[in-house]
């Protein structure tokens, strides 16, 4: 299993562990990945997914799984994470975005 978060896609991080005499040697930064079952209001049942606690905060902000994944980006989520946004897409339908005049 890939250590990287289903719907932010964050993964690990090359970085450096110093020592008191300053010596560096590389190490990875691992994210804080978590098993989470969210409940989908659209698809009406629940959902399984590894998310950072990072995504945890993130979902909860934006009102829910179902209103998070359909402002995510494609490109950023997982295959799994994207058959759910298209059937969620298909059950409420296609949201539209209004553009801002500034």
């Amino acid at each position: 299993m890939s250590r990287r978060c289903e719907l932010t896609a964050k993964g690990p991080q090359v970085g450096h562990k110093v020592s008191h005499s300053n010596i560096k040697t590389k190490r990875r930064f691992l994210p804080n990945l978590t098993n989470v079952t969210f409940i989908s209001d659209a698809l009406g049942r629940n959902v399984r997914l590894r998310v950072s606690t990072n995504a945890l905060k993130s979902v909860d902000h934006n009102g829910g799984l179902d209103a998070y994944l359909l402002k995510a980006k494609a490109d950023v989520l997982s295959p799994r994470a994207l058959d759910l946004k298209r059937a969620i897409e298909k059950k409420v339908g296609k949201p539209v975005f209004v553009k801002k005049a500034s």
